[in-house]
């Protein structure tokens, strides 16, 4: 029985070639476009769960009142192991800066630093491919390396007890090889040193401190622990206790499993590559949207043909078959077209994965040999061709034999609302798709074109490091004494994503019982000049001023939250890590974080410790001023490679999975409106066939060319101003929804919802025309002969 129904299955297929082609190449598509973004979902879910361990690893955040950070206090975690049976392991990690490392004549700064506690390879499972799990971190000198950085600095050679030359003043001796991290790792890393090696110059590492929140805290809890959304509140209730025994500071802390940090709301000192769990759920709809417009696509070319297999069922019903054994016929056609349609989804993702890749800045691959995948992918294909056959397969198997096989077949076209409310359905879909790929495209622009509140373009910066950092003033004169390089400032931090903050502020009537998180920026005397800020009160810091030194320049956000006016601003005292001082200017505020951020307050003391040098460029001198900058490095610092970047191109970097996430909305959105038409494109050819006899006739009565083809369009328009109307309230939802994210961003105008509307009418009518102008042109005799 099944290869029989298979065989008439291939047989209808092969019959009507145009049909199947439609009807195949719009589900490949469609499952080809799901599978991509369910690829992406997965990998997206998948963060971390690679750990033995993973349920029961907890990262402790914590809470400042208006301040979110993942950063937390050294001596926190041993002193919760000592106070809480349920912690059976706990681990520090602190990111390195900069960090210069060499091997012979192999030299290089690397960023993917970490330090870490000996029990981080007892809590994370990182594979170690050399050297000893239970010691490898135990060695104070030693390094733990991934196998690429093994490559890296010693090809082929065996790394092991080999020695790297660390910032050019101490050497540590590789005690491991590490795996490559994996790019489902929230903590992403290249080499490991031990927090021993930490604790000789860093005072929150030697005493245990508890008040500065600089470490990355995590613990890992009992197996028999019941970690319950109540039992994981009284844990966290139970470290706020224990924080208030060693610290008066206002905090309350989290307990972030493991597996959900990735996608959890982003807090100050997150990694970089931080997830999104609205981009997740959004995929996520695109992808079901798609394979349900594809799905549609099958129900409406199925029940429009249904004319043409009217005899055959009438005929089958008369030679006994029940309406279950048709049923049965007409599902098994439509899941063997969805399994030729997955075999050619298949070979649609391998062909573009590497392209999608790209576009996603992903790592994504799919695994022959899996057989869950398969089992996964199959079970798709099977839900696909069961739902989209599921109303063809009911409505064919109910023809009536009696009327079919007497010829009266008119009325066997298929079920016309239900066809209309497909077509709706499909357009609805792409018109909010339409939106949705404006939206975005706009609010990107938005994002990049925005005025931080200072001159972004050609402000060139250079990391302080090496040598420099103990030849400022020289560094200073040579900047100075070349006009290539004279306009310069230096700073501590980049007003890119500032993550530095302190709750150490104090001012004249400020309730004690308050306590706000500032962040901190200091800056020196041609911070304001350089970067082209504007100041709303005061002055600059000034070199005519010794005093300035121990004064402050703060932002209009400061000032409300003093409940200070620019007017009264100027000379009043402020107090930060207990340096009393007072305000001498206030800068307009301006974007020192990426756009989805409101604008925080700042305190910007003056720079005495150095950090970064920003030179403003001169129109059309870049490149001379980069070398400018080489040669004043290769003088002053030369055991250290030049390193230089743009202030704009860092401001582009912070978007990029803003980025991303549009260039993967506008692909699918364009593949959702693809599918559509290729739907409609069948069924406008369909109906243009079946009112052949009709055409001929008008066309005999004097009917133009213009007549037929709008008589052919009218019936499609009517349906895509439905799905317009319908499409324009539920997209205005979605893209606002999405809007309320970024603290700044567009506002949508009627313009958008208009214009998508107007492209969607335009597309369908582009579909049609051809297949009615091809109807219309037809030869009135030849039609008429041939019915």
């Amino acid at each position: 029985m099944f290869k029989t129904y298979f065989k008439l299955a291939y047989r209808n297929i092969t019959k009507d070639k145009a049909y199947s082609i439609i009807n195949i190449t719009g589900l490949a598509i469609g499952l080809a476009s799901s599978i991509l973004i369910l690829l992406w979902v997965q990998n997206e879910l998948s963060y971390d769960k690679f750990h033995a361990n993973a349920g029961q690893i907890y990262r402790i955040a914590c809470d400042l009142g208006d301040s979110k950070t993942v950063g937390t206090p050294a001596g926190m975690p041993a002193g919760l192991k000592a106070e809480m049976p349920e912690i059976t392991n706990t681990v520090r990690v602190q990111p390195s800066n900069t960090m210069l490392l060499e091997t012979g004549s192999k030299k290089f700064e690397e960023e993917g630093v970490i330090y870490a506690d000996e029990s981080f390879m007892d809590v994370f499972s990182f594979p170690l491919v050399k050297g000893d799990r239970a010691t490898s971190l135990k060695q104070i000198d030693g390094v733990l390396i991934t196998e690429a950085m093994a490559a890296k600095y010693f090809g082929t050679d065996d790394p092991i007890g080999k020695v790297i030359r660390k910032d050019n003043k101490e050497n540590v001796i590789v005690t491991g090889v590490l795996a490559n991290v994996p790019a489902n790792s929230d903590l992403q890393f290249d080499f490991v040193l031990p927090m021993t090696s930490l604790a000789r110059t860093n005072n929150d590492v030697k005493n245990s401190v508890w008040s500065n929140f600089n470490f990355y805290d995590y613990v890992q809890l009992d197996k028999s622990f019941d970690a319950s959304d109540a039992n994981l509140a009284k844990l966290e209730k139970q470290i706020d206790g224990i924080f208030k025994k060693h610290d008066e500071m206002k905090a309350s802390f989290q307990l972030q499993p493991l597996t959900k940090i990735h996608l959890a709301p982003e807090k100050l000192g997150d990694m970089p590559g931080h997830g999104n769990a609205q981009y997740v759920s959004i995929f996520f709809i695109i992808a079901i949207l798609i394979l349900v417009v594809a799905c549609i696509n099958f129900m409406n070319l199925a029940t429009a043909r249904s004319a043409r297999r009217a005899k055959e069922i009438g005929l089958r019903k008369v030679a006994g078959a029940v309406r279950g054994q048709l049923i049965f016929q007409f599902l098994s056609e439509s899941v063997f077209i969805s399994f030729l349609s997955l075999i050619l989804a298949v070979v649609i993702v391998s062909f573009f994965l590497p392209v999608f890749n790209e576009l996603a800045n992903r790592k994504l691959t799919i695994n022959i040999t899996d057989a869950k995948l398969w089992l996964s992918l199959f079970g798709i294909a099977l839900l696909t061709g069961l739902i989209s056959g599921s109303y063809p397969a009911l409505f064919l198997s109910g023809f009536n034999p009696v009327k079919v096989l007497k010829g009266n077949v008119k009325s066997m076209g298929g079920n016309l609302l239900f066809r209309n409310t497909l077509v709706v359905v499909q357009f609805m879909v792409s018109i909010v798709l339409l939106v949705g790929t404006v939206v975005i495209y706009n609010q990107l622009k938005f994002m990049r074109e925005r005025n931080p509140g200072f001159e972004k373009a050609n402000l060139l910066y250079v990391p302080m490091t090496g040598d420099i950092w103990n030849k400022q003033q020289a560094y200073q004169t040579e900047l100075k004494q070349n006009p290539l390089t004279s306009d310069f400032a230096l700073i501590t931090d980049l007003p890119l994503n500032l993550g530095g903050w302190t709750v150490s502020v104090d001012w004249n009537g400020k309730d004690p019982h308050s306590q706000i998180a500032v962040p901190v920026m200091a800056v020196n005397e041609d911070f304001v000049r350089t970067f082209r800020m504007k100041m709303v009160a005061g002055r600059s810091f000034s070199r005519a001023f010794k005093t300035d030194s121990n004064n402050y320049m703060v932002n209009e956000k400061m000032l409300s939250i003093m409940g200070l006016k620019t007017s009264d601003a100027i000379g009043k005292p402020l107090t930060l890590w207990g340096n009393k001082g007072t305000i001498v200017g206030v800068v307009k505020d301006f974007n020192f974080k990426p756009v989805q951020q409101n604008i925080e307050p700042l305190i910007m003391p003056f720079n005495k410790i150095g950090g970064y040098a920003v030179v403003r460029t001169l129109p059309g001198k870049t490149n001379a001023t980069i070398a400018a900058l080489g040669k004043i490095n290769a003088g002053l610092n030369p055991a250290h490679p030049f390193k230089f970047d743009f202030i704009d191109q860092q401001l582009s970097n912070l978007y990029k999975g803003e980025q991303q996430m549009g260039n993967i909305f506008n692909l699918f959105a364009l593949l959702g409106v693809f599918i559509s038409c290729l739907g409609l494109y069948g069924l406008s050819a369909f109906m243009a066939e079946q009112r052949t006899k009709e055409i001929g006739v008008r066309k005999v009565l004097g009917a133009s060319v213009l007549n037929l083809v709008y008589l052919l369009s009218l019936g499609i328009t009517r349906l895509i101003l439905i799905a317009i109307v319908i499409a324009i309230p539920l997209s205005w939802y979605a893209v606002n929804s999405w809007l309320a994210g970024f603290a700044y961003h567009i506002h949508v105008s009627w313009l958008v919802f208009f214009i998508a509307s107007i492209a969607a009418l335009g597309i369908a009518w582009l579909t049609v025309s051809y297949e009615s102008i091809k109807a219309a042109i037809v030869n009135p005799i030849k039609s008429l002969r041939t019915e």
